[in-house]
């Protein structure tokens, strides 16, 4: 199996954009027709989404029969349902796009929706078990907390604590929303006191990290000890990293399915691609 890299132009592959705003992909790699090929791509927008598809015609053109796609984070797959009318089922149009493709295999990681991995063709799911044991492991805790953010998650955080061994009680988050709006009032967590113990938040996703700047808080307000956060995605939009960090998490931690973060004392990442191989 050889790989292909598309993050970015290198001795593989040359990326660019015409003046008229059209992605353009060269392989410079020869490959031929007996390779199997694993393009390695993120996919943070749609020139991301057209630069694979670009790659993939390209080693067709080059009698390359075999490709799979590694994709840790699947786009649009938060956008898995219709709320309102005259809205598209977006994770299903990003589906049919990759589906075209024909792949021999799709390999995504810790997928947010599992409507996204049904559409996606000869999709194999990656989990974050691994990744998860590795940070925790770096944390070197005596006793901790496995945190969910929420009822939505708690299915995913107790199979997670099952495959790493752990025994404790897993703390779950709880949204209180306005009956009128809709929108989320405070946050509380479903324990009494937690007695100083070290807390572990789990997600898959990070965007803006309101959701658990609100946890930390009412975290605290249980007495929790040291927090932590793991999220298998990283987006962090609105310098979500410092504001998480402020709010009282000692680490925060996530994969590169993203990006690369700067380094800093307090950011933790893990190389997906390295250490993830299907």
């Amino acid at each position: 199996m050889k790989t292909l890299n598309l993050f970015e132009s290198n001795a593989q592959v040359e990326l660019k954009k015409f003046a008229g705003g059209e992605c353009h992909v060269k392989i410079v790699e020869s490959f031929s027709e007996t390779d199997k090929i694993r393009i390695h791509a993120r996919l943070n927008s749609s020139d991301d989404l057209m630069t694979l598809c670009l790659a993939v015609d390209a080693l067709r053109n080059m009698f390359v029969s075999y490709i799979e796609v590694f994709i840790p984070y699947i786009p649009y797959a938060r956008q898995d349902r219709v709320m309102v009318p005259g809205e598209p089922l977006s994770v299903r149009v990003f589906a049919n796009i990759l589906n075209s493709l024909q792949l021999n295999k799709v390999f995504v990681f810790d997928a947010h929706s599992d409507v996204s991995v049904a559409l996606i063709n000869n999709c194999v799911l990656l989990n974050n078990h691994k990744m998860v044991r590795e940070f925790i492991d770096g944390f070197n805790l005596s006793h901790y907390t496995l945190v969910s953010p929420d009822l939505g998650a708690y299915k995913k955080v107790d199979k997670l604590a099952q495959k790493i061994g752990y025994t404790g009680q897993i703390a779950t988050g709880i949204k209180v929303r306005d009956l009128g709006t809709g929108k989320i009032i405070k946050s509380d967590v479903n324990c009494d006191d937690l007695k100083g113990s070290a807390c572990i938040v789990i997600d898959d996703i990070c965007d803006g990290g309101r959701t658990f700047i609100e946890l930390a808080s009412a975290l605290k307000a249980k007495n929790a000890g040291e927090l932590y956060f793991i999220a298998s995605h990283g987006i962090f939009s609105h310098n979500a990293i410092e504001r998480l960090h402020e709010a009282g998490y000692v680490n925060i931690c996530c994969s590169n399915s993203i990006s690369d973060l700067a380094a800093a004392n307090h950011v933790k990442q893990y190389n997906v691609f390295e250490n993830e191989r299907p």
